[in-house]
């Protein structure tokens, strides 16, 4: 800050003041000085001379006072003056001006080329930056001729598939790459994040406004048999917990769920799914309908034999479902639905002989895109931007469609509903605007899940297949378009216009009992109308999130994101064994001033949570391919087998709280968690666990995921190490924290021991809807047992942990809660 003398009492100029004041000098023209003589001859000068009236006046209606020739040249000298002004004041206004025309653009319309390409400048502002640009560079640039010869010349098109021979482009990839950096996922190349700083923007977005994710890369397999023969597929490999399967089966709602491989519950834990059924015809939601058979698909596999269905076929209709899931486990996904479907019939046809069922399934990635519409205001922007047609008769659906725009959020709506429609080509509206709220509307409308509500075409192949490709590109759309007579008129639709079918499902992120909830809306429409659709659904403002945005959604909501948050499955020991190189390599390059000693800090583990000694489990041996071992093969084979095995397994669902309760209440732990296991087991048809393993070993290798939150200060990182703490430590932080708000515990000088590690954070950050430092983890249910009594014993409802951070001393008080309750 400037100080003021003594006696002054103007205030100095801002830079915007100064900025302000030389670009008003700069464009000022100056004006002759008016020359006079005073009473003594001299000659004076009065300054800038004042514009006044003119002595000869001048009528424009006629010709009087206008002078019969002029003389240029004296004519010119006498204007010399104004014509060396003009000409300066044109010359220092161009150059006082500090923004290109490029800079002027918002940033979401700026590019990394634009301060030397002018094709990157929108075309009104052209000639101006091509104006502003150094007479050297001031060319446009032209596609240069290919250093091939003309034999040997690849055209566009060809370049693009080279690029695209190991990896998958999503429709709307060209747009993506623009703006997003890219990746190499799970077979596809995918946005991660955009380029410009957009964290907490999207943040603001999923709960304020809206924010879509293209997520068109999850696989679909679609199932098609009998409702019992498909009912007993599902049953055998979901989890026995979920509570969803017989209402979800009208196909008026979905179901989210956890798959396992087929009668493995509660070990062998795949990935989570999406289950949709497709909805009964109108007027036979209870007479049987046929499986339709596959008809020449190279995709498809059957299971069976071809052989006509019997009886069976009247007493089962048949039906179509959707199982989807992310890509990186589309295989384990098949296969687990292969094996289950293989039993399943393997039982039919004991029961009985003379009936021959099959069960075709088939591999739908690629035959529809979905958008996931996060926000409180994604009812509105698919209102402005989708034209529903005008001949659907459905009663259900005429009361549902205009309700829509006045919905606050879609938290309001059943959770999973089904919406079905059929909508216009959204491109003879572009562009749209948002549906309005009516804050208070005269007769709400109540949505329930229905069957008819739900009736959609884009389950018929045959409708998908002939809607693979738009009838008319952009420019055909633009041809129409410029025959209006008002510019800016939405088209009207014509018989030869598409009609897309799509399917509107609610989408909710929350865990039980929490506030914290992103809600919004999955929009599946087919294959071939990725970019027809998505400048429509971001030309309001919708904010377009990459992979980091749709994790950050899921951490915001308390809930488990896959695979990040998923331990004891295979895709996520893949995930975190790929992550941990990509950092090890990060550490190593680092110079040993610049990076964390994970040594001296004492920490165990620094690239992936060790469960396995989290869970007392014997950690197999890093054994060198080149050595040979000196040490004898056991004798007895049998002694080997007979060592108790524990497998390490994840308790998931909406019933864990209650089974959790039910194991504390019995004297033995693994008793009652054994008895709770195979009641689920046998509630869905399945054999108890083996006999042979014992209930100690079930609750041994058994982890449950929690949900922490910190006391006072802190805000925990990924692979934090989770301490426990014992009854005279959580008395002195219960105390502490009563009093002030400064951490309950000091700066150790050593990190606590290696024994008191009872888990991991698996995602952790500040929450930016909590204002605290939020993680989400997992710890032995054992522990989380123990924990209970503890906190019981002090008085408190939730237990206590520490949480210290894998690089750092500092050990932060935390509260304890199950992720499921």
């Amino acid at each position: 800050m400037v100080l003021k003398r003594k006696g002054d009492d103007t205030e100095e100029m801002t830079s915007r003041e100064r900025k302000k004041l030389k670009v008003a000098g700069a464009r000022t023209i100056a004006v002759q000085p008016s020359v006079s003589t005073s009473c003594s001859g001299t000659v004076q000068s009065s300054g800038n001379a004042l514009a006044g009236p003119s002595s000869t006046t001048v009528r424009f209606d006629s010709m009087q006072g206008l002078p019969a020739s002029i003389d240029v040249e004296r004519f010119t000298e006498a204007r010399v003056y104004e014509v060396d002004a003009m000409q300066k004041a044109i010359k220092t206004a161009g150059e006082s001006v500090t923004h290109r025309v490029w800079q002027t653009l918002p940033r979401h319309l700026r590019r990394r080329a634009a301060s030397h390409d002018v094709r990157r400048v929108p075309l009104r502002l052209r000639d101006k930056a091509r104006a502003e640009m150094v007479p050297i560079t001031r060319r446009i640039l032209k596609r240069g001729r290919s250093k091939r010869g003309k034999t040997k010349q690849v055209s566009r098109t060809e370049s693009l598939l080279k690029r695209k021979r190991d990896k998958t482009w999503l429709e709307t990839h060209i747009w993506h790459a623009k703006r997003m950096k890219m990746e190499n996922m799970w077979g596809y190349r995918l946005a991660v994040t955009p380029t410009e700083k957009s964290f907490r923007p999207s943040h603001r977005a999923s709960m304020h406004g809206s924010i879509l994710h293209d997520s068109s890369y999850h696989s679909l397999i679609e199932l098609k048999g009998l409702e019992n023969i498909l009912r007993g597929v599902l049953d055998l490999c979901c989890d026995p917990q979920c509570t969803g399967m017989k209402r979800s089966m009208t196909g008026a709602r979905v179901l989210e769920t956890d798959l396992y491989k087929p009668g493995s519950y509660p070990f062998d834990l795949v990935a989570p799914v999406t289950i949709m059924w497709q909805p009964l015809p109108v007027g036979n939601t209870s007479a049987p309908t046929k499986a339709s058979p596959a008809e020449g698909s190279s995709k498809r596999r059957r299971k069976g034999k071809k052989n006509v269905l019997a009886d069976t076929a009247q007493q089962s209709p048949g039906r179509t479902v959707w199982v989807r899931s992310h890509p990186a486990v589309f295989d384990d996904i098949f296969a687990a639905l292969q094996g289950s479907t293989s039993l399943v019939l393997d039982a039919e046809k004991q029961r009985h002989k003379d009936v021959h069922a099959e069960v075709e399934i088939a591999d739908l990635r690629g035959s529809v895109n979905t958008f996931e519409i996060m926000g409180p205001k994604s009812s509105q922007v698919i209102k402005g931007a989708l034209s529903s047609v005008i001949d659907d008769d459905r009663q259900e659906f005429k009361k549902f469609w205009p309700s829509l725009s006045d919905l606050q959020t879609t938290a309001s709506l059943p959770r999973g509903i089904v919406i079905g429609m059929k909508v216009l080509d959204p491109r003879l509206k572009f562009p749209p605007k948002n549906a309005k709220v009516r804050t208070d509307p005269a007769n709400p409308v109540m949505t329930f899940p229905a069957a008819i509500l739900a009736q959609s075409e884009i389950w018929d192949e045959e409708k998908r297949s002939v809607l693979k490709k738009p009838t008319y590109k952009k420019k055909d759309l633009d041809a129409r378009r410029s025959k209006n007579l008002v510019p800016g008129t939405p088209l009207k639709p014509i018989r030869q216009d598409d009609r897309i079918p799509l399917l509107l499902i609610q989408r909710s992120l929350e865990s039980p009992n929490s506030t914290h909830g992103i809600h919004g809306w999955t929009l599946v429409f087919p294959a071939g109308w990725g970019m027809p659709f998505l400048p429509s659904l971001i030309h309001t403002g919708t904010r377009v999130g990459g992979q980091r945005e749709r994790s950050t959604q899921a951490f915001e909501a308390g809930t488990a994101y896959f695979p990040r948050d998923f331990p004891c499955t295979a895709f996520y020991d893949k995930y975190w064994d790929e992550l941990a190189i990509k950092e090890k390599a990060k550490w190593n390059r680092t110079p040993p001033a610049k990076k964390a000693n994970y040594q001296k800090l004492g920490t165990r583990s620094p690239w992936r949570a060790d469960w396995e000694v989290v869970l007392g489990l014997p950690v197999a041996p890093v054994i060198d391919e080149n050595l040979v071992s000196a040490q004898r093969e056991p004798q007895d084979a049998m002694e080997v087998d007979k060592t108790p095995t524990v497998r390490p397994w994840v308790l998931r669902g909406p019933e864990v709280p209650t089974i959790l309760e039910k194991a504390a209440q019995t004297l033995n732990h693994g008793v009652g968690l054994l008895a709770e296991i195979n009641r689920l087991r046998t509630k869905r048809g399945l054999d108890v666990l083996d006999p042979s393993y014992r209930p100690e070993n079930l609750l041994k290798g058994a982890l449950v995921m929690v949900r922490l939150k910190m006391v006072s200060r802190g805000a925990p990182n990924d692979l934090a190490i989770i301490y426990r703490v014992d009854d005279v430590e959580a008395k002195k932080i219960i105390q502490q924290n009563g009093k002030t708000r400064a951490d309950a515990n000091e700066p150790p000088e050593a990190a606590p021991p290696h024994t008191s590690i009872i888990g991991y954070v698996t995602s952790g950050n500040m929450s930016l809807s909590r204002g605290e430092g939020f993680a989400i983890g997992a710890i032995p249910v054992s522990v989380h047992l123990e924990l209970q009594q503890q906190a019981r014993r002090n008085g408190q409802s939730r237990p206590l942990v520490k949480i210290r951070d894998r690089a750092g001393m500092v050990c932060r008080a935390a509260y304890l809660d199950l992720l499921d309750s």
